[in-house]
């Protein structure tokens, strides 16, 4: 894991969120949007939304339909639209109004799985957090760091075998990997900097079970 990381980081330099945030609040509902929809479109819709509502009271008491309309083109804006609120609101009743710091109370929180509290953690706070999405489970199962398909029984397998104080650096290297090199249909094998590390690379066993 620390050669392949390395070599991650020298090949993708950039690696880092994509999302444009500029307070945790910001980023959990960035987050939200997410959901079936790329973070361009995301970074797209949120300057307006940002400036239009700053806090969690404003989400909790924005007119649905305002909020809807705003962020229809990331798609599924309805049960988009019930988890901010429900977020907004959960916030003013738990924690003030304030973004909480620990996997516990974000997973609790409406609208916030594992994946968005690592997020939050990691990107917003400072605190490790191994995110696992599409890109980062294709690529942990194709570099056997794990034989799981549940999202939360790999982020413990990576877990255990990345370094704590680099699970947030190595989720977005996971993820520019799986998006530019290892994709999901035809990986790009021959220009991939850890395949030589990879144990299912194309060049040495033209038909693995992918």
């Amino acid at each position: 894991m620390r050669r392949i990381l390395a070599r991650l980081r020298d090949a993708h330099p950039d690696a880092d969120i994509a999302l444009r945030f500029g307070n945790p609040l910001e980023l959990a509902v960035a987050t939200i949007l997410s959901a079936q929809c790329t973070d361009v479109r995301v970074n797209e819709v949120t300057p307006r939304l940002f400036r239009r509502y700053r806090t969690a009271r404003a989400y909790a008491a924005a007119d649905p339909d305002e909020l809807r309309d705003i962020i229809r083109p990331t798609g599924f804006f309805n049960n988009k639209t019930r988890s901010i609120q429900g977020l907004a609101r959960a916030l003013l009743e738990r924690h003030g109004g304030e973004v909480p710091r620990t996997m516990e109370e974000l997973h609790a929180l409406p609208g916030i799985g594992r994946k968005t509290a690592n997020v939050i953690l990691g990107n917003a706070f400072g605190v490790p957090g191994m995110v696992v999405d599409t890109h980062v489970r294709r690529v942990a199962l194709r570099l056997g760091f794990t034989r799981e398909t549940d999202p939360e029984r790999i982020e413990r397998d990576l877990q255990a075998a990345i370094p704590e104080d680099a699970w947030t650096l190595a989720s977005h290297l996971f993820i520019f990997h799986g998006r530019r090199t290892c994709t999901a249909r035809k990986p790009a094998c021959g220009r991939c900097p850890v395949e030589p590390l990879c144990p299912n690379s194309r060049l040495r066993n033209p038909s693995p079970a992918w």
